[in-house]
């Protein structure tokens, strides 16, 4: 064996020690540990496929040498094995490449209309409307959140909850495809309230952040807890609900704030709000854990600016155009009805090129 793989050796351990706590019966009644469990172990297992692959390729291609140096018709054979044996040392340094280790997660999704009054919030509840559908063509489950209405229909505000249905490869995760829609979304249309018919230019930003498994996996301390309550409202203030069921959390370390009125319940809000603010920590310490190691990672804008665009949608030329990866299509009325996939696609190779050209510079 030609190659030195010897970092796979401590991720082929860990998998075999994640085997064994899975065929625990105290782990295996606890469906938290055992989600978590199950996204490494499924994470490790692409490891584990590779490396099996290369050790036959190897293999093979050994005895095929040791035979041919024997009989030099069986010499024949070795340049087939050569190449088998160099494609799966390349699988296996691709799979190699360390992960994001939420790839495999769910997601909370934030859409906020931003610079453009009431033409923003249109456009942010075709945003709300283009992940939805798109996650509908993956197979995936999407919950609203929470929701503010703005006067013509569209979204001042909302949030949507994204699931994979059952365990899925990492890979084949929801944060895996999605964590790339953070910023800011440009769009360039004429609006329904424009009468002259002139091309107005508004945004809309998109926070997007993998979602705690359970309220176990990040506890979090009641006492930083200020939970304040009150009445519901609609478009234009006006008031919607004459209890006070809408709720207002404030994370008193980080200053976090959530509020949810979508529910009719008090206690229905609150439950929402916590499952945002446990979304929102784990976003906020995984960025600590990745300033701390000194690793390059795509931030997401979070401040509503046009000038901080992460992709324009151009209505009169049906264009979509990625700032970041210079994709560019002309199909928008397609890409805004779900067909989101080769935008995505783009995010996804660039990310993975630069992660295995960091791999090739070690």
């Amino acid at each position: 064996m030609s190659e030195d793989f010897s970092a796979a050796e401590p991720l082929l351990d860990e998998y075999a020690g994640i085997e064994r706590e899975m065929a625990d019966p105290a782990v295996a009644s606890d469906p938290g540990a055992m989600r978590r469990l199950g996204r490494r172990y499924a994470e490790l297992g692409r490891v584990v496929a590779a490396h099996r692959a290369w050790t036959a390729a190897s293999a093979d291609l050994a005895d095929a040498r040791e035979i041919a140096a024997e009989d030099p018709e069986f010499a024949r054979e070795v340049p087939a094995l050569e190449t088998a044996e160099a494609a799966a040392a390349e699988r296996l340094r691709e799979v190699l490449i360390p992960r994001d280790p939420d790839d495999g997660r769910d997601v909370i999704i934030e859409v906020k209309a931003g610079e453009g009054g009431e033409e923003s919030a249109l456009f942010a509840s075709d945003l709300a409307r283009m992940y939805t559908r798109y996650a509908e063509r993956q197979g995936w489950a999407v919950e609203v959140l929470s929701a503010t209405d703005s006067e013509l229909g569209g979204y001042k505000d909302v949030r949507l909850a994204i699931k994979a249905r059952g365990s899925v490869e990492p890979q084949d995760g929801v944060w895996a495809h999605l964590k790339y829609e953070g910023g800011v979304h440009r769009v360039q249309r004429v609006p329904v309230t424009e009468s002259a018919g002139r091309i107005h230019t508004s945004a809309a930003g998109v926070l997007v952040m993998p979602e705690a498994d359970d309220a176990g996996e990040l506890e979090i301390d009641p006492n930083d807890l200020r939970i304040d309550v009150f009445r519901s409202s609609g478009p234009g203030g006006q008031s919607v609900n004459t209890t006070d069921s809408a709720v207002r959390i404030t994370h008193l370390p980080t200053g976090i704030v959530v509020s949810m009125q979508n529910e009719k319940s008090q206690l229905q809000n609150k439950e929402a709000g916590m499952r945002v603010l446990r979304a929102r920590l784990l976003a906020e310490r995984a960025a600590a854990a990745a300033a701390e190691a000194a690793e390059a990672r795509r931030s997401q804008v979070r401040t509503v600016d046009r000038s901080e665009r992460i992709r324009t949608y151009n209505f009169p030329e049906n264009r979509i155009a990625d700032h970041r990866t210079g994709f560019k299509a002309y199909n928008l009325d397609a890409v805004l009805d779900g067909d989101l996939g080769p935008v995505i696609d783009s995010a996804i190779a660039m990310d993975e090129a630069e992660r295995l050209a960091a791999v090739g510079e070690k």
